[in-house]
């Protein structure tokens, strides 16, 4: 079983530099991109079927670095297994899609390649029972997300948002390395069971737990990192999938709840956890509902649903475990990588992303229409879908540690889960009643028409939406191309995967644990949520959204200035950078400056009065003994 282990880590890498290799044969990129991803999902199936139960798969040996024990192992259980297995799923789902949705990319293979990439990234850090093996998957994950949102590097927002990913996730990553650090001279070691069991001092376990729930924070947008997640939309469909659905900001989930056992025991930083999530689930529910871009709402969504993983983390009993938290990540995993591969489906057919173009537009669409009302409805937390019992299973597991002691944490996050579920609902209705608009498709003389229908229209809405503009071109060049097979059933499966997922989630302890109050008070509140949508919508015929205040709902889209705040910092700390230059050059170094061109005159002084240079040495000792000679004089009467 090591063999397979490694195996599923190593591929993927392997496949990203086939395909760099190859890049220029697309039909050989495309090929190695999904037949590897392919074996890889084979291989992690049977991981998790059979896992070994092994916590010491070698890899390149244990690295020398004195008292510190640095093992470098790999780790195979039920968790890792399934994890590795839904991931790779995923993974595989996006390269094929990926071939048909980039078929005009002349990039399309450094793309292949970099989600290949990305993959191994994730996958080492599923399979590490080591945290220097961590936290490399980590820092190849963050780096490849740079690459892919900035696939389309000729356009201005695509670099901005590439670049702001990047710095908002390594500022936080100094927490995750401190972190890290911390845990490591606790317990003499990286290994993961050594940290766990091995005894030491408090103080280093409280930084440790604290960095780590930081750079999870960076890495799953929470609040206040949260603002880079929305922009990295700029990126092509595909990409958004792969980063929002079973990889990047969901593997902090994964990481803490490896370290559970360690968090379980420390109020503080699980408290810090609890706040962060309660607050980002909330907020950006609230933002989803007013945004007039499909894939930012769809972003916006991804933010509170991490939240959700982490809140059951933060709130669970430590004799439940992290399953609740793994659980609704796995589950996330399939219907938001179904809901974002099914809106780059409908941006190609409309040529756009923003709601006002794609209203009614899935109407007609027969398995497309479906398959994203299955996704909708799954993330809303409709039964019988994969949503309803994953998100069931965290509110029920925070309702019991919330009466079991969990305090004020516990009940901070059943209360901001109970509120999301609404605005989850609210926000879902509203999507799916735009895109799916009786109105808007039937054309019928005297009724209103959809905002946006001409493809000369389409570029305007996109540029004010902030929607993929790259697409638009794609398809004001090439037309509305019928998708592939492959690539309709890669959807058509996703959905399928939503509504029997459950099925996947029983073979994880505590991730399947409904509880019937609050299942059945979670039913009440999101048909409560979808009825006022649709009386506020006019049973459809305007969009729910217009009833917030104009100037409320545009500094919503705007992220409420965020993105402003950020580039306030960032000035701030490169004026304070100049500044600390400017001291340093202007007042520190000035006294030895002063001093060495002080040197330098005397010495040149000194130099010239020596040089064998008759009229220039006599006539300065001429001068000189005149000099003396009257102040001599002078002094003597």
């Amino acid at each position: 079983m090591s063999w397979v282990v490694q195996t599923i880590v190593v591929l993927p890498a392997l496949a990203a530099l086939a395909g760099l290799l190859t890049q220029r044969q697309r039909a050989i990129s495309a090929a190695i991109a999904v037949s590897a991803s392919a074996v890889v999902t084979v291989l992690a199936l049977v991981e998790w079927i059979a896992p070994s139960g092994a916590a010491d798969i070698g890899t390149v040996g244990r690295l020398p670095l004195g008292d510190l024990s640095v093992p470098l192992h790999l780790l195979s259980d039920r968790l890792s297994g399934l994890t590795a297995f839904v991931v790779a799923v995923v993974v595989l789902a996006i390269q094929v899609f990926t071939t048909w949705y980039l078929r005009d990319d002349p990039r399309f293979a450094r793309f292949a390649a970099t989600v290949s990439l990305f993959a191994s990234g994730m996958l080492l850090v599923v399979q590490s029972s080591d945290l220097v093996l961590t936290l490399v998957g980590w820092e190849v994950m963050g780096w490849c997300s740079w690459l892919l949102i900035g696939h389309d590097s000729e356009r201005h927002a695509a670099r901005r948002a590439a670049y702001k990913a990047f710095l908002v996730t390594r500022v936080a990553d100094i927490g995750m390395v401190v972190g890290i650090v911390s845990l490591s001279v606790r317990a003499r070691s990286t290994d993961l069971m050594t940290v766990l069991t091995a005894p030491g001092s408090h103080t280093l376990l409280t930084i440790g737990l604290v960095g780590v729930a930081i750079g999870v924070a960076g890495k799953s947008g929470l609040v206040p990192f949260h603002d880079w997640l929305p922009d990295a939309m700029e990126g092509p469909t595909p990409a958004s999938a792969l980063i929002h659905a079973a990889t990047m900001v969901a593997a902090g989930t994964y990481v803490i709840a490896r370290l559970f056992p360690l968090y379980a025991e420390h109020d503080g930083a699980r408290t810090l956890l609890a706040v962060l999530t309660a607050v980002t689930m909330v907020y950006a529910a609230l933002l989803a509902l007013a945004q007039t871009d499909l894939k930012r709402m769809l972003a916006y969504s991804t933010l509170s649903q991490v939240a959700i993983m982490l809140s059951a983390l933060a709130a669970a009993p430590a004799e439940l475990g992290p399953g609740a938290g793994v659980g609704h990540l796995i589950a996330h995993a399939f219907f938001k990588a179904l809901l974002f591969l099914g809106a780059g489906w409908l941006s190609i057919l409309a040529g756009a992303t923003a709601i006002a173009a794609l209203r009614g537009r899935l109407r007609p669409t027969g398995a497309l229409r479906w398959s994203m009302g299955i996704g909708l409805a799954a993330l809303a937390g409709v039964p019988p879908l994969v949503g309803f019992f994953s998100k069931d299973t965290v509110i029920d597991a925070a309702l019991e540690g919330a009466t079991s002691g969990g305090g004020l944490r516990a009940w901070l996050v059943v209360v901001a889960l109970f509120v999301t579920v609404v605005l989850t609902a609210a926000y879902c209705t509203r999507a799916w009643m735009l895109l799916d608009s009786p109105v808007a498709a039937a054309g019928a003389p005297g009724q209103p028409q959809p905002a946006v229908v001409a493809e000369e229209d389409v570029a305007v809405v996109t540029s004010t939406d902030s929607a993929d503009d790259a697409e638009v071109a794609r398809v004001h060049a090439h037309g509305h191309p019928t998708i592939t097979l492959s690539a309709a059933l890669v959807v058509s499966g996703l959905a399928a995967l939503t509504v029997f997922g459950v099925l996947f989630l029983l073979s994880l302890r505590g991730a399947v644990q409904v509880g019937l109050l609050s299942a059945l008070l979670s039913v009440l509140l999101i048909a409560g949520a979808a009825y006022a949508v649709w009386s506020l919508s006019d049973r459809g015929r305007v969009d729910a959204a217009e009833r917030i205040p104009a100037h409320v709902r545009d500094s919503a889209v705007r992220g409420f200035g965020v993105d402003t705040a950020y580039v306030a910092v960032g000035r701030a700390v490169t004026a304070t950078a100049r500044l600390v230059v400017a001291l340093d050059r202007d007042v520190v170094d000035a006294y030895p400056r002063a001093a060495a061109v002080a040197a330098r005159a005397a010495g040149r002084a000194g130099e010239r009065g020596h040089r064998a240079v008759p009229s220039l040495s006599v006539l300065s000792l001429l001068v000189g003994a005149v000099l003396v000679a009257i102040l001599g004089v002078t002094a003597w009467r």
